[in-house]
């Protein structure tokens, strides 16, 4: 009898000590499960991107509402830089409020690669790679993951730290020497916001902008405060001062081997200057600077190509070229010799910190 109840004993401590313990299969099921019952969601984080020495800040916020009707807005946290990145049923949109402009093009974003502000790719990336690694750490758990980036090879891993309920708190990007180049850090998820049916129209952006009042209406009543306490940094953000002259000629840090500046112009516009930097050599390409406009009525321009999250903006790039703006310039990187790669090196080498920071 003595021997019995000593091995129900022993046999009820081993079980109590296996219940508990959550292993990788229950907390990828868990995290799969929260994510795909979700219709919709609402983020809030702060996004760092490493170039070289420098770190960019952004404060991010992302919406999303089945099917495939996501808002990711990112503020540059030095200049108060504004993009706003859309997709709905009509297609995928870049928005610059602070000069009214919107680029408009048909792309697979946000699926095309790996994206660590968005719920759905980053679970995609987790449940796909077989050779993820699975590991306990303080007050929750970290899974490494493959990261796919197929305009920059050199990052190469993802690593993701989830609280012991199975929520995802920081999504790290690292090189293949470990040394971080992404980091997201997630302040707030919402898995049950919900958004009226024209939140995610572009018109909705365009009138708040032109107000530079948030529509009460867009949103629950979780997320009207923030709404609220980012209304004067909306206000700051869509003020500007029109670049009318280019006093600094921005060069790039790197360049192609054999090649070098062969020609320099500078061209007067109607409402500014262009700059034309032509590089000569066995890889020759355009770097083209021109100042920007606040445009009087939203205008949409329909553009080929993808995005790409560089340190300092959103960049569109294609087969031949690299477009994007900053601190009210625009930037292209032309050449039909180079690969998309190559363009990509140039372009990052030029993205320079405001001097506020």
């Amino acid at each position: 009898m003595k021997k019995k109840l000593l091995f129900l004993l022993v046999g009820g401590l081993f079980l109590l000590g296996g219940c508990g313990k959550a292993t990788e299969s229950d907390i990828i099921k868990d995290l799969t499960k929260k994510i795909n019952n979700a219709n919709s969601y609402y983020i809030e984080g702060t996004l760092e991107i490493v170039n070289n020495e420098d770190i960019y800040t952004y404060d991010v916020e992302v919406s999303y509402a089945r099917k495939d009707n996501y808002k990711v807005r990112l503020v540059n946290n030095v200049n108060n830089h504004e993009q706003i990145i859309l997709r709905n049923s009509e297609g995928v949109y870049v928005v610059t409020p602070r000069i009214n402009k919107s680029f408009k093009f048909q792309s697979d974003w946000p699926y095309n690669n790996s994206q660590v502000y968005l719920l759905s790719p980053l679970l995609e990336d987790i449940t796909s790679d077989d050779n993820r690694v699975f590991e306990e750490v303080k007050d929750g758990y970290k899974l490494t993951v493959a990261a796919n980036y197929p305009n920059n090879p050199k990052l190469v891993k993802q690593e993701i730290l989830l609280d012991k309920n199975s929520n995802i708190k920081s999504v790290t990007v690292i090189d293949k020497d470990g040394n971080k180049q992404i980091s997201m850090n997630y302040k707030k998820i919402d898995l049950n916001s919900k958004f009226k049916n024209s939140y995610f129209d572009l018109k909705e952006i365009i009138d708040v902008k032109e107000d530079n009042t948030p529509s009460e209406d867009n949103t629950t009543t979780e997320n009207k405060n923030t709404n609220t306490n980012n209304n004067k940094e909306q206000k700051d953000s869509t003020k500007t001062e029109e670049t009318s002259s280019i006093e600094d000629v921005i060069y790039p840090m790197y360049l192609p081997s054999n090649t070098h500046l062969s020609n320099k112009e500078k061209v007067t516009k109607e409402s500014g200057e262009r700059l034309i930097l032509t590089f000569d050599g066995d890889n020759p390409f355009m770097l083209i600077e021109e100042t920007i406009a606040k445009e009087k009525e939203h205008l949409i321009v329909p553009t080929y190509g993808d995005l790409e999250l560089m340190a300092s903006t959103v960049a569109i790039v294609n087969e031949n070229s690299v477009n994007w703006i900053d601190n009210n310039i625009e930037y292209y990187v032309v050449s039909d010799k180079l690969s998309k790669q190559e363009l990509l090196n140039i372009a990052r080498s030029i993205s320079v910190l405001p001097v506020s920071k």
